[in-house]
């Protein structure tokens, strides 16, 4: 019976520091999708203009 009880304190002492390393080592990945459903801070290029057509028909133009 007092092997048990040995046993028992020993793994009720270290209980407290294996929960805080589980929580430090779950902070970072718990933080993650919270940093990225944030995108209302996102800042995008302006929309690539094609001026191709406007060339094409400048040159058909001068040609007729």
């Amino acid at each position: 019976m007092n092997r048990i009880a040995a046993s028992a304190t020993t793994i009720l002492g270290l209980l407290p520091r294996a929960m805080l390393i589980v929580m430090l080592l779950a902070v970072p990945v718990l933080a993650v999708p919270m940093m990225r459903a944030d995108t209302g801070n996102r800042i995008e290029a302006p929309p690539h203009r094609n001026t191709s057509v406007g060339f094409v028909l400048l040159v058909s133009l001068q040609r007729g």
